[in-house]
């Protein structure tokens, strides 16, 4: 699962291959810092993402996913 951090952000974004299905979802969660240093803040749990729209590889359903992450995170600093 790759994750990065984004302005202070961990965001973890993958691609899972589908139940009953030869194809892939985009799937984003996102944690933020909290006061103890120990622990982060789980601030959009794991959700698909884009989810009218399947991907032939996880290559693909990865890219979608960190896109969306950088639309998420737009949201959440406006």
């Amino acid at each position: 699962m790759p994750i990065k951090i984004i302005d202070g952000y961990e965001v973890e974004f993958t691609g899972e291959a589908l139940e009953g299905a030869a194809q892939w979802g985009a799937f984003v969660s996102i944690f933020a810092p909290s006061a103890n240093p120990m622990h982060l803040m789980h601030i959009v749990p794991k959700r698909r993402v884009s989810a009218d729209q399947v991907f032939s590889d996880q290559h693909a359903a990865e890219l979608e996913a960190e896109r969306a992450a950088s639309l998420i995170l737009q949201q959440l600093r406006a």
